[in-house]
């Protein structure tokens, strides 16, 4: 079996408050929020998943509430910076008035990687990027949800490219190219001063929706992980069976991993690269819709059918949102 990832799956952050979180990304951002659950590693705080009108694999940015969480520090050895796609040029436009309205910290809106960008940050310091679909090809975004606050021809539409920041980019560029099948696309100017191009990777049918920006960086420390910063990044698979196939893969290459890991919502791979980025490998299906109404999505807690038993504890110890 020939082995290929589709794309970015979706993106993991961490929180430190859950309805300051859904407050943001759902009102200001307008993206639908497709899943309400828990972390199944840590039933007693929050996972909320958004995305498009279906939380379609390739527009889900996640969120881990840990409310005691420190905050976090920008360095090496981190997801450094998120994209979320929107339709075009014009668009940019749109959300720079809308973040003067609603007091978001942005930057000006400048090109990148042969794109135009507006770079900006959540309450917490989350770092984030819009960028326009205006002239990509490639992996296909997502749809907008129809019930958002922000008119779908700008609404956001999916993930984009994801940056890492490491010490050694030569490390990370071996895994991506010789063991997960990305392809050097290219690469632009760093916006430090004296550090390397950030170097382009794809995969797949291309585009946004399938890049990896590497950024190489000798001036900074290694991250702190906390509140404000991305937990994993998760690349699509097709299905269980190639899903199965990825982990021989990853274990003969000698890099330790999680096995086969049923999310239900997706099943996944986990492993970390050698600079220490956590990657996951997910599977497109079955998708949010399984356990909940495709117009429902995300108005109650959903539990996995694993842990619907313990339903009445996990629901005591949770705040509402």
């Amino acid at each position: 079996m020939e082995l290929k990832l589709k794309g970015i799956h979706h993106v993991s952050a961490i929180t430190g408050a859950a309805a300051g979180n859904v407050d943001f990304y759902t009102k200001t951002l307008g993206m639908r929020l497709v899943k309400k659950t828990v972390n199944q590693d840590d039933t007693s705080v929050y996972h909320l998943f958004y995305g498009d009108e279906r939380g379609n694999p390739g527009t889900e940015l996640t969120f881990f509430e840990f409310p005691t969480a420190w905050r976090s520090r920008p360095g090496t050895s981190s997801i450094s910076a998120t994209s979320l796609r929107v339709p075009g040029d014009a668009a940019l436009t749109y959300w720079q008035h809308r973040f003067t309205q609603f007091e978001v910290d942005q930057d000006e809106i400048v090109e990148r990687g042969g794109r135009l960008t507006l770079a900006f940050r959540d309450p917490e310091g989350q770092r984030l990027i819009l960028v326009s679909d205006e002239h990509d090809t490639g992996v296909a975004g997502g749809k907008p949800w129809d019930k958002s606050e922000v008119p779908a021809e700008f609404g956001i539409a999916g993930l984009g490219p994801v940056q890492l920041t490491v010490l050694r980019a030569d490390r990370t560029e071996r895994v991506l190219t010789e063991l997960m099948g990305y392809r050097r696309k290219g690469q632009y100017a760093s916006d430090v001063a004296g550090q390397p191009d950030i170097v382009v990777f794809e995969t797949g049918e291309g585009g946004s929706g399938s890049e990896i920006h590497l950024e190489e960086r000798d001036d900074l420390e290694q991250e702190r992980q906390g509140i404000g910063a991305v937990h994993h990044v998760a690349f699509r698979v097709e299905d269980e069976e190639e899903l199965r196939a990825w982990i021989g893969k990853i274990s003969s290459a000698g890099l330790v991993n999680s096995g086969y890991v049923d999310r239900f919502y997706f099943k996944s791979l986990y492993f970390r690269e050698p600079n220490g980025i956590l990657f996951e490998l997910a599977t497109d299906g079955p998708g949010f819709d399984t356990d909940e109404p495709l117009d429902q999505l995300g108005e109650r807690l959903a539990l996995p059918p694993f842990l619907e038993p313990k339903r009445e504890r996990i629901e005591a110890g949770l705040k509402p949102i």
